[in-house]
């Protein structure tokens, strides 16, 4: 069958599946765009993975424990120098339960969470860092943690809209069952970097919005929104009815130097092992893979989506010479 946007063909789909970057054959099919029709809207719902550690820390005195008691068992965490200064400077007061400063702590990071603090009348309370560890179960905290409401996610009607709203086609990134909150943290990174306007996990099966996400995004969560629904192929069917085009990662997919990824698009990146699924490959519009010629023949999700939407930036901003 011949592809109407290209002229070229499209072999016949598959079941397996991959990250386009891993050892699992995938859905051999060309990623360059076929022609259809558009109609309808997508959707999507619900922010923060819950946490108890509040609860299970015990404090080091009794005003601590009282002080303690009165925060949200749904409070969430941001810790670490980069992450809190960057929520910091975004000025997002009104997410904050609690401040916590490790004693003795001096320099721009106290400096800056005490005048943060002060300005917006937060609640501000030094501890031992002691206890600062027991908070983010040993985590590299730096000396600070911050307490915030749960993270609210997004409809993606809403990251559609802020992309109508700067005039831009919609560029998403979708996630299918992917489980690591450090890949998550990094590809929230790149999104911001190369101007995404969003990324859209599943409710089921997949690793939410939490404390090492918005750690490892360093601040990237602030810019870039993230939509949980629930039915993943009911959503990428949707974002094609609007016009949108949606490609999936496979090792049989076409090379992504090849791919034509202008327009308003979403790029599918599946499990850390088992790629897209089935059903997700099998709806999408065509599937990509990043060639490889060393031993090692997988790349991690973070670096391969790094890849895939560098790409898509170098298409979408071209370089421009000077004569």
């Amino acid at each position: 069958m011949k592809n109407k946007r290209t002229g070229a063909s499209r072999p016949e789909r598959g079941n397996d599946r991959d990250n386009g970057c891993g050892k699992d054959r995938g859905n051999e099919r060309s990623g360059r765009r076929p022609q259809r029709r558009s109609s309808a809207g997508p959707r999507g719902s619900d922010r923060y993975e819950r946490r108890d550690r509040l609860q299970r820390a015990q404090p080091e005195a009794d005003n601590e424990q009282q002080s303690d008691q009165a925060l949200q068992p749904e409070t969430e965490f941001i810790y670490g120098k980069h992450a809190a200064l960057s929520f910091i400077n975004d000025g997002a007061a009104d997410k904050v339960n609690k401040i916590f400063l490790q004693k003795g702590l001096h320099g721009e990071l106290a400096d800056q969470a005490r005048e943060f603090a002060s300005q917006h009348r937060l609640v501000l309370q030094e501890v031992p860092k002691t206890r600062l560890d027991e908070l983010t179960d040993q985590g590299n905290h730096q000396g600070i943690l911050i307490t915030v409401a749960p993270y609210d996610y997004v409809p993606v009607s809403t990251i559609l809209a802020q992309a109508a709203a700067k005039d831009e086609a919609p560029l998403l990134i979708i996630l299918d069952n992917l489980n690591d909150p450090h890949n998550l943290g990094s590809i929230l990174r790149t999104a911001d970097a190369i101007g995404a306007h969003g990324v859209i996990i599943p409710k089921r099966r997949s690793v939410g919005v939490t404390a090492v996400v918005a750690k490892t995004a360093t601040g990237a969560l602030e810019h870039v929104p993230v939509a949980r629904v629930t039915n993943l192929v009911a959503t990428i069917k949707e974002l094609k009815d609007q016009g949108i085009w949606v490609f999936g990662t496979a090792m049989a997919g076409e090379d992504y130097r090849q791919w034509n990824s202008r327009g308003p698009m979403a790029l599918v990146i599946g499990n850390e092992g088992k790629g897209i699924s089935p059903l997700v490959a099998k709806t999408v519009d065509g599937l990509v893979t990043i060639p490889m010629i060393g031993h090692v023949q997988s790349l991690n999700a973070s670096v391969a989506t790094s890849v895939l939407l560098y790409h898509v930036f170098d298409q979408r901003h071209p370089l421009v010479t000077k004569d």
